[in-house]
């Protein structure tokens, strides 16, 4: 029973990491309290682990319990390590991105944007926490239509379409992001990765 307490943390902590993906976006300025949190809580099971050791050696290893609990923080721990944000990548579950484009803000605050082959799209923004924006879209010609917006925080409401341009500043391609018809300059993003036609000969062939 002694052992009971750090074994139900270490695998409370293993589930919260591996389940960033869910729960990170749906907090928002919390997440970054939390991830906090998570690097002292790392660093407090790195000291008990190293106690843990120290114990083990002082009994010669005759606690079975305690080497149990030393291999699974090791462990977990490892990974922690190797993949901070979770050992899956469930974002793959949600379809393949054909088109990504991100946008940097003040403060190395980072926004991207990924429209997946099923017609949905997610905006992920870090800024002093997550936040997210999902949805779905449209085509018409060139140009991408928003519907169904979902989870919008700190703002009225979102862009109604977004127009793929050349970048004037590099040979490469910007996603313009338009509020309305009014909004003429809009907001950029640089795109990474174009696959939308894919789309377009999707629909050819049905």
């Amino acid at each position: 029973m002694k052992h009971k307490g750090l074994l139900i943390t270490t695998i409370i902590f293993f589930l919260i990491i591996n389940t960033t993906y869910y729960w990170a976006g749906k907090l928002g300025l919390f997440a970054f309290l939390l991830f906090l949190l998570l690097i002292v809580a790392f660093f407090g099971l790195v000291i008990i682990l190293f106690w843990q050791i120290y114990l083990a050696i002082k009994e010669k290893f005759i606690d079975k319990h305690r080497l149990v609990q030393i291999g699974l923080l090791t462990i977990v721990l490892v990974l922690t390590f190797i993949k901070p944000f979770g050992l899956f990548d469930f974002e793959k579950l949600e379809g393949n991105n054909l088109l990504v484009a991100e946008r940097e803000g003040a403060a190395n605050c980072m926004t991207i944007l990924k429209f997946k082959d099923d017609y949905t799209f997610k905006e992920r923004s870090v800024c002093f926490g997550v936040t997210e924006i999902k949805g779905k879209f449209h085509l018409q010609n060139d140009t991408i239509y928003f519907d169904n917006i979902k989870q919008i925080r700190n703002k009225s409401s979102y862009y109604e379409f977004a127009v793929i341009k050349p970048s004037k500043f590099k040979n490469d391609e910007e996603l313009v992001m338009h509020e309305n018809l009014k909004d003429t300059v809009g907001s950029v993003f640089w795109i990474t990765k174009n696959e939308l036609n894919k789309l377009k000969s999707k629909k050819l062939n049905r």
